[in-house]
């Protein structure tokens, strides 16, 4: 073999040597990008990862990071951000969705870019072609089974007298989360446009309050200080609860349940809405929809088959449970929000 001979096949040989991990790292679509979300920490966002930032990282090298906070205090940075969001994806449930397309801050998105949309079930899409729902939370009553031996059924129940100095609820500062006022109002002959009924309750339910809180961390600390043994909660609290041994009995109300679904949400000006797309299709992947579940037990939008160990934990898993599930006009509810407080904080206050 002459000189130029053994170079040109060493220089090949080299160039052969580089190319596979070059060839190998190209292959992933979206290396080099990163797309924000925020997130509400603990199991939550931990699901999230595991089932949709790990996958779409192995696949194509795209990366997830989630920025931890409280809904409220996210939609008013988005919305402060406007001209140079800090978020490219924003995760936020009905009533949020309201004032999300009220504020034009997200951009529709179609089952030509995400073909999974075509397996949402019938009902979850309340927005038309505005976010992608992936998950149903129930709120309902739900009591310490050590303290309280008559079981509490309904939302009004709050107000028992044998209750006194032991019921933790949200602050009506949230939509979702004070959805047990309407329930007040609906259980005693009012409704979204007559509230009255709702503050009877609550000035009836006062001495029993002792706390109320924003977010649902504090909710489930003070009652599993035992300062509180009833409470409204989120069914995934219960859950979570259990799991640490800690008892909490989650009733549906015979007469219906407030449920809010929660949206996935392409931020409008965010740069990279290829990568957006792949992240809501492994979101409604089947891989994605159990990962919520399978820490939290909230429930699925579409029609992926349900492991036993889950269906038995769910809520909506029959034509009957989904029949009690309230609908909620969100945008007249979202609209009385701050007659609400005032009146609900007036209450409090006397």
């Amino acid at each position: 073999m002459n000189r130029r001979t053994f170079l040109k096949f060493t220089t090949a040989a080299a160039t052969g040597v580089l190319a596979a991990p070059y060839v190998h790292a190209q292959s992933k679509k979206f290396a080099g990008i990163t797309l924000r979300v925020n997130g509400w920490g603990g199991r939550w966002d931990a699901a999230i990862m595991k089932g949709v930032a790990s996958p779409l990282e192995e696949k194509y090298g795209l990366k997830v990071q989630m920025a931890v906070g409280t809904q409220v205090a996210q939609f008013v940075k988005l919305i402060a951000e406007k001209q140079n969001p800090s978020f490219d994806l924003f995760i936020g449930d009905s009533s949020v969705m309201v004032e999300l397309i009220e504020a034009g801050v997200i951009e529709e998105i179609k089952a030509s870019d995400v073909p999974n949309i075509k397996r949402i079930l019938p009902g979850f899409h309340e927005f038309g072609d505005h976010g992608v729902p992936f998950c149903l939370s129930a709120i309902g009553p739900a009591y310490n089974p050590k303290f309280i031996k008559q079981p509490l059924t309904s939302y009004s129940d709050m107000a028992r007298p044998d209750l006194k100095s032991r019921v933790v609820l949200y602050s009506p500062a949230t939509n979702t989360s004070s959805l047990y006022l309407l329930g007040w109002a609906e259980e005693n002959g009012g409704s979204i446009s007559n509230m009255e009924p709702a503050f009877k309750i609550l000035e009836a339910a006062k001495p029993n309050i002792v706390a109320l809180v924003q977010s649902q961390t504090p909710l489930m600390q003070t009652y599993q200080s035992e300062e509180a043994y009833a409470a409204i909660v989120w069914s995934g609290a219960a859950y979570e609860l259990n799991s640490k041994g800690i008892p909490m009995v989650f009733n549906v109300p015979p007469r219906g349940i407030y449920a809010a679904t929660t949206y996935c949400n392409l931020v409008k000006g965010m740069k990279y809405p290829e990568a957006a797309h792949a992240f809501a299709e492994q979101l409604l992947s089947d891989q994605g929809m159990l990962a919520i579940p399978e820490a939290s037990r909230y429930d699925v939008t579409t029609d992926v088959k349900l492991p036993e160990e889950l269906r038995k934990d769910l809520l909506f898993t029959s034509p009957e449970r989904v029949a009690l599930k309230k609908n909620v006009d969100w945008k007249k509810w979202t609209e009385g929000r701050s007659a609400r407080i005032e009146r609900f904080n007036k209450i409090i206050r006397i």
